[in-house]
Order: structure tokens, then sequence, then C-alpha cells
């Protein structure tokens, strides 16, 4: 299990081709967790930036958070939808973690949460600056706003 949570660095670079589909469907604005060298979008915020205490309201977002931290970014996620943003966050598929019952998982519903959207990602992605593949199957999540 250990090599499930091991890393050396949080700032995994999106796959461009699967970032692109994704784009097209969506039509981002909002990199929220990026930096200069691995941000998606025009407009993004760094690690400087702090993007979880920014506004993401009325933005279609753009988030590859980094895993270390994905409850704190699954909680803004959830949050800025409820204010009126969409957040499609690419995450790791483990659906027996708090922050997956918490913020995707209705489980008294047996069911997504409302306005959550789950993709499962078939394959493991290869991200960029790695040789391999990722250890972990991954998911797209999306929270939409009212």
């Amino acid at each position: 299990m250990k090599v499930h949570f091991a890393h050396k660095t949080d700032e995994w670079e999106t796959p461009q081709p699967f970032f692109d589909d994704l784009d097209k469907e969506f039509g981002f604005t909002l990199d929220v967790c990026a930096s200069e060298a691995n941000h998606k979008c025009k407009w993004y915020f760094s690690m400087q930036d702090c993007g979880l205490a920014r506004n993401w309201e009325h933005s279609t977002c753009w988030m590859n958070p980094p895993y270390s931290q994905l409850r704190a970014w699954m909680k803004k996620a959830s949050e800025s939808a409820k204010r009126g943003a969409t957040v499609v966050c690419l995450i790791p598929s483990r659906t027996d973690t708090i922050a997956w019952h918490t913020y995707v998982w209705d489980a008294e519903r047996h069911a997504p949460r409302p306005g959550v959207q789950i993709r499962f990602v078939k394959g493991r992605l290869k991200f960029g600056g790695s040789k391999n593949s990722a250890p972990f199957p991954s998911a797209v999540v999306i929270f939409r706003g009212p």
C-alpha cells in the first residue's frame, strides 16, 4: 500500500490529450492549482497564489490537486460549486477515503451527491514527467453549481 501514497512531488502534470478532451466539453477558464510549468489554462493559481484562499465562483475550473492535500481541495471544489462554479477534478479513485465519502459519495443514498458526476478513467494515466503510469486508478469528479 505504501506505493499508492508515496510521492516525491505533488506537481504531476495532467496528460495534455486527456485535458484537451475535457476542455472541449467544458471550456475551462481557470486552473485552480497549477504552476508556471504545468498550468493548463491561461488563468491559473500557483502555490504562491494559494488557490484554496481564492474565489473560484462563476468560473469553469480545472483541478488536478496536490494529492497530499486532497481533502482540502475537494472541500473547496464542493463549496465553490455551491456558489456558482463548475469544478472538474482529476483525483485518485480512492473510494474508501474520507474525502471521497464526504464530498463525492452520499452514503445514505448509495449514490453520488446531488450536483456531482463521477467518471471513472479507463486504465491508468501517465502523468507528465513520469516514466510509468500511475500506480492507482483515477476518476474525474465534476461539481456543478445550482
